[in-house]
């Protein structure tokens, strides 16, 4: 039974996730490089399903993984009759099996499988007040898996508060495009994460800081100038998605 705060803390990311009109409109424009109609998308920490919603305004099938109860529930509530989208109670990480996640209740968006993480955040600027007040056993699949069930996606969007490297590590094989979430707390995890793409094949690279959905560089730059970059960002830069792009991707625009 979710409490008073969890459904507190489901109300605010609902507030800031799902009605903002100009931020669905950004993201639709960001995605639509990625996705078309028919396309299949694996979403890994959907939260309250604003990208969800994008891939499915684009036209695509999702595959959804949302771990934390009040969050599926709401996933559920709005997308559960739409068969295109296969939401499934879970987190990804190296292999299937079952995880503690650490909840923050007042803020479900910064919930994560990762006790670095929440070390990390202890005294930083920028975050003061953030609590993991609940601990959770929860099922864990792997990317690999995913495909197999699934089908191959074209895009596999990763935001799972530092566990990002993790959930890389069960993806054997590159997919055309894939982004993943770094914060200036854990520039270490954005690293490793590189290293890991790099190691799959991906060659080309970009980001978009915050929520802003637009890319900081006019062209994909390598591997390495995106990690001399993630070095020099200030702190205030907080947080981002990194996309990767395999060396035959193209926009879809």
């Amino acid at each position: 039974m979710a409490s008073l705060r969890e459904w507190r803390g489901l109300a605010r990311s609902i507030r800031v996730y799902r009605l903002d009109r100009k931020h669905a409109q950004a993201m639709d424009r960001m995605y639509r490089r990625f996705v078309a109609p028919g396309d299949l998308v694996i979403d890994v920490g959907a939260h309250v399903g604003d990208r969800i919603a994008s891939f499915r305004r684009l036209g695509a099938r999702v595959a959804a993984l949302e771990p934390q109860p009040v969050c599926a529930k709401f996933l559920r509530l709005m997308h559960g009759r739409d068969s295109s989208i296969t939401l499934i109670e879970a987190a990804a990480g190296p292999a299937p099996g079952a995880l503690d996640m650490h909840v923050n209740t007042r803020n479900p968006t910064v919930s994560t499988l990762s006790k670095d993480f929440v070390g990390a955040s202890n005294g930083a600027a920028g975050w003061e007040g953030q609590t993991w007040d609940r601990t959770i056993s929860i099922p864990v699949t792997s990317l690999d898996a995913l495909r197999a069930t699934h089908g191959e996606p074209v895009f596999i969007k990763i935001d799972v508060e530092g566990f990002e490297a993790q959930v890389l590590s069960g993806l054997t094989q590159a997919v055309p495009a894939l982004s993943f979430e770094f914060t200036t707390i854990q520039r270490d995890v954005a690293i490793e994460c590189l290293n890991m793409c790099d190691r799959l094949g991906y060659r080309r690279f970009n980001l978009a800081l915050g929520e802003s959905q637009t890319f900081s560089f006019p062209d994909a730059v390598s591997g390495l100038a995106m990690r001399n970059h993630i070095g020099t960002l200030p702190h205030e830069a907080n947080s981002g998605d990194i996309y990767a792009f395999r060396d035959d991707w193209r926009a879809r625009e």
